[in-house]
């Protein structure tokens, strides 16, 4: 597969482009890209558990350095891949979405001990469960990781405009300023891509994202007076909230979800092994992905995070920037350590609005959602099987993504995987493909002719 762009610099024949190491002003630079595109999942995470906790100011500002050293911590994991521990693809560590909400759900419910040990008992479990979750791999081929891709991307724009446009019924609802600035920091993005060439088309992200950061303090939605006060160096303290607490009864809910975490991982691994055109099988870097998961949740719940996963963003980054070696996330991954141990970096991340932070990120996703979509462009729909897999698993898919509450009545526990879009999409795809294709008879009756839209009938109309 080629990239829309030339390699930078001189490139030695003998070493595959996900390790070729850049020079170090490219290294750093794309390492700034990939830490300013991410930024909104730390940022975020800490924002909704400080006020759902009730934080203070103090406990924020540790907690916001303790998620980025973590956040850094585990991109290192991913990218230099010790051990059999990380991919060694140009991965970036996040704190998820969905295990934050059931992080907050179990310290609402108990306290955050148990809720800090709900996320050492996850880690715990990933590395257990993992030889036994190698033995489905077979059963992710291509119409599971395109398909696992496109919910990916919906799911993560419809969370991410969410967060452009606020809480529904509140004042703030959609307001004019924020809807703008998102939409200009888009088209910024897009207009950079378009007219840069060489280095700067590379970086368009991140130059869209600085625009909207610029816009935003020109039109006096950046305040910077809180940078510079507080102290310089932050070493965030392990147990913040006091010894973890194991409940194993109170912790199912995140133990279910990190099997879904590990679904997520393995078609995460094999788009981004395709991207970075890496040799080998894709399928046995996914359990050094899934221990660099594990091992950095283990450490965020020792610093008081929630699970720490792969990020989706970094796909779309190195699909938009061609940019495919491993070296970059490395820089993104110390630039993270510091931005978790110097204080000013992490407040000053903290000041980018969620408008500017969002609409970069949804670009971004829109990308993923592409590389599912070229996916299953090579999948012959026109087979009877692989139409009902895509067909069902979008069904399932969609339904919790685009009618919320759709499993509101359900039992909880059930609500857990039933609400979750890419969890059903996804167990859906795999198992009609099994009952398809690897269960008896293989069904290969092509797609009746009614079943399509006669290309004369379209032109007729």
């Amino acid at each position: 597969m080629s990239t829309p762009h030339e390699p930078l610099g001189s490139r030695d024949p003998r070493v595959e482009p996900v390790d070729q190491k850049l020079p170090l002003p490219s290294m750093l630079l794309f390492g700034v890209q990939h830490v300013l595109v991410m930024a909104a999942a730390p940022i975020t995470a800490v924002f909704l558990v400080g006020q759902a906790m009730g934080f203070g100011n103090d406990v924020m500002v540790a907690l916001m350095s303790a998620t980025f050293l973590v956040c850094g911590l585990g991109t290192l994991l991913q990218s230099f891949g010790p051990f059999g521990i990380g991919a060694r693809l140009p991965f970036v560590q996040v704190p998820g979405g969905a295990p934050l909400v059931i992080f907050l759900t179990i310290a609402q419910a108990t306290d955050l001990q148990t809720a800090t040990g709900a996320v050492i008992l996850t880690g715990l479990f990933y590395f257990l469960a993992l030889p036994f979750f190698t033995r489905v791999l077979k059963f992710f081929p291509p119409i599971v990781i395109g398909t696992m891709l496109l919910l990916v991307a919906i799911n993560l724009v419809r969370i991410f405009g969410g967060l452009i446009t606020g809480q529904a019924g509140t004042p703030e609802f959609a307001n004019l300023p924020a809807i703008a600035l998102a939409l200009g920091t888009m088209a910024a993005i897009v207009v950079c891509a378009r007219i840069f060439t060489g280095m700067l088309q590379r970086i368009a992200v991140m130059l869209g994202l600085l625009t909207g950061a610029a816009l935003s303090a020109v039109f006096g939605l950046m305040e910077f007076d809180g940078v510079l006060s507080g102290p310089v160096v932050a070493f965030p303290s392990l147990f913040p909230f006091g010894m973890p607490t194991f409940d194993l009864f109170a912790s199912l809910p995140l133990i279910i979800f990190s099997v879904v975490s590990m679904t997520e991982a393995t078609g995460q691994t094999m788009a981004t092994a395709e991207i970075v055109e890496k040799s080998g099988d894709s399928r046995a870097l996914v359990p050094r992905n899934i221990r660099a998961d594990a091992l950095g949740s283990l450490i965020g719940g020792c610093f008081g995070t929630s699970l720490i996963i792969t990020s989706g963003e970094n796909i779309g980054i190195v699909r938009a920037t061609g940019v495919r070696s491993r070296y970059v996330t490395v820089a993104a991954g110390l630039i993270l350590v510091v931005l978790g141990l110097f204080a000013p970096l992490g407040r000053l991340a903290s000041l980018l609005p969620t408008a500017v932070v969002a609409g970069t990120a949804v670009i971004v996703f829109a990308i993923i959602g592409v590389m599912g979509i070229n996916i299953l462009r090579r999948v012959d729909l026109n087979e009877h099987g692989n139409m009902f897999t895509l067909a069902s698993a979008l069904a399932m898919g969609l339904l919790p993504i685009l009618v919320p509450g759709f499993y509101s009545t359900f039992p909880e526990h059930l609500q857990i995987i039933l609400g979750n879009g890419l969890a059903m999409g996804t167990l859906t795809a795999v198992i009609v493909n099994l009952l398809f294709h690897h269960l008896g008879r293989r069904a290969d009756a092509p797609v009746p002719r009614d079943a399509e839209l006669p290309s004369q009938e379209i032109k007729g109309k």
